[in-house]
């Protein structure tokens, strides 16, 4: 995870930890959303995923509103916009594509109505 963040902090300029706070509402998001035995296996595959995800306060997007928008605006109100948004989420699926493979990523993306649009 360590590496994913420092990737972010050079790449979108945001500091690590609103990065590992993003990281984790993509991840939960992804956890929630997608279908569970790709995106378990997909978690599993990246080291300190599930850490990332546990760190989420609030127990991720409980309480939100549903979808590619309730992460949306959870993120936003972790204080990104969207240029940075969307740079997290590039680097945050690059990443899941080298440690789970580009067709498992690739799978879940698309199992998530409206995902694709964004990453």
């Amino acid at each position: 995870m360590e590496e994913l963040i420092k990737r972010i902090t050079d790449s979108v300029g945001i500091d690590a930890d609103k990065a590992m706070s993003a990281v984790g509402a993509i991840l939960s998001f992804l956890q929630n959303e997608g279908p569970s035995d790709q995106v378990s296996a997909m978690i599993a595959s990246i080291p300190g995923a599930q850490d990332a995800i546990d760190g989420i306060s609030g127990g991720g997007l409980s309480g939100m509103m549903p979808g590619v928008m309730g992460l949306g605006s959870q993120l936003m109100g972790m204080g990104l916009g969207m240029g940075e948004i969307q740079g997290v989420a590039k680097e945050t699926i690059g990443f899941a594509k080298e440690n789970a493979g580009e067709e498992a990523v690739d799978e879940v993306i698309a199992a998530i109505p409206g995902l694709s649009q964004f990453i």
